[in-house]
């Protein structure tokens, strides 16, 4: 593969198409494909080149340059959200440490670091995502991983604020930016160390694959990451490495699709009498949303809100032509997931809806009807 073309200074719907291409030349395909290969031929220095699957692969490259031009460091490509999750607390993680949690972020993520990391005796202070955020908590602190907007509840922190202090503790700070995307919210502008996401969600967008990645500002911390990836064995396969980048070519426009849906669909639902506890960053007078305004590019396609009960939720599902029951988000189409269900600590008829691509007036007609 040639040298990668460079799009930093370009707008989104631009890198985003051109990302981690390579300059074109003559005979080769516009679009270079996946490449399968666990070993590689030699050359005469074995560390300037692949060598061996596990270790490195053109296709990862490609898609990291991609992502790191977006979030503006270096990119490690995973082969989960969770993967990128656990290798970067493994990696930053020693024991004794101490580590703040978002206590309404992304279930899995808590229990992964109780399950599975029982053995460095960590010290867990879990912070709901607006606070209060104390002095002391900050006390001895290692890492400190936000989730903003976090999932499923949209609640948002000051990332710069929170980075700030962090920092004067001598913690780094790692902010989940899976529901903003780095269209959205780019957190390592605002003072962040470490962003990590979940790229199975609307980076992909096609709900097919899998895939995540952490980036950092700090190089050696980069190569940390890749270290323990390759030493763990955590990879992503090439094909699906190759689709996720195809996919994110389509991300701005999928993104504005989505959020045109979001407000569409959150103003058609503001004085629905089934529907309380609607939440979206993007409605003014949310309680997230000037906050949300000074830190995020744009809005996103998902929101919340609550029906009666859990029966309310499968009624709702089972009346509707266009909207269908899934865990997962960002996706082309519009999707519900009540979260009860899966353990988070909300009501049983919670629903964090995922705006598709649909067209605007035929979704919000759908889900009016459904809910009649």
């Amino acid at each position: 593969m040639g040298e990668l073309v460079s799009t930093s200074d370009l707008g989104d719907g631009t890198r985003c198409v051109r990302g981690g291409h390579p300059e074109p030349s003559g005979g080769t395909p516009l679009l270079p494909g996946p490449v399968f290969a666990a070993p590689f031929h030699l050359g005469e220095d074995v560390q300037a080149a692949d060598f061996y699957g596990r270790a490195g692969n053109p296709t990862w490259r490609a898609l990291e340059s991609a992502i790191g031009d977006l979030d503006g460091g270096h990119c490690v490509l995973l082969p989960s959200g969770m993967a990128a999750i656990s290798t970067l607390l493994r990696a930053v993680l020693r024991p004794g440490d101490a580590l703040i949690l978002p206590s309404d972020g992304y279930y899995a993520t808590r229990q992964f670091v109780s399950d599975e990391l029982v053995e460095l005796e960590l010290d867990v202070r879990e912070i709901d995502t607006p606070g209060p955020w104390h002095d002391d908590v900050f006390a001895g602190v290692r890492l400190v991983l936000l989730e903003t907007p976090s999932n499923p509840g949209l609640n948002v922190c000051d990332i710069a604020e929170l980075a700030e202090r962090a920092h004067a503790a001598g913690a780094l700070l790692a902010v989940d930016n899976t529901t903003a995307t780095p269209l959205g919210q780019r957190p390592l502008e605002l003072g962040a160390d470490i962003v990590v996401a979940s790229d199975t969600k609307a980076l992909s967008g096609h709900s097919d694959i899998l895939m995540g990645h952490v980036s950092v500002r700090d190089e050696e911390l980069a190569q940390r990451l890749v270290r323990a990836r390759t030493l763990s064995g955590s990879i992503p396969g090439p094909f699906e490495t190759w689709l996720a980048h195809r996919s994110m070519g389509t991300l701005d426009l999928r993104l504005a699709r989505q959020a045109e849906n979001a407000a569409a669909l959150v103003e058609a639902l503001r004085e629905h009498p089934a529907v309380s506890g609607l939440r979206w960053p993007g409605l003014p007078g949310d309680p997230s949303h000037e906050l949300a305004r000074r830190q995020m590019r744009r809005w996103g396609g998902v929101f919340r809100f609550e029906l009666a009960d859990a029966r309310a939720v499968e009624e709702f599902v089972r009346r509707s032509e266009l909207v269908v029951a899934a865990t997962s988000f960002g996706g082309l189409h519009s999707t519900v997931d009540r979260r009860a269900q899966w353990g988070d600590p909300v009501p049983e008829g919670f629903v964090r809806f995922s705006a598709g691509c649909e067209d605007p007036a035929d979704l919000v007609a759908d889900v009016l009807q459904a809910l009649a």
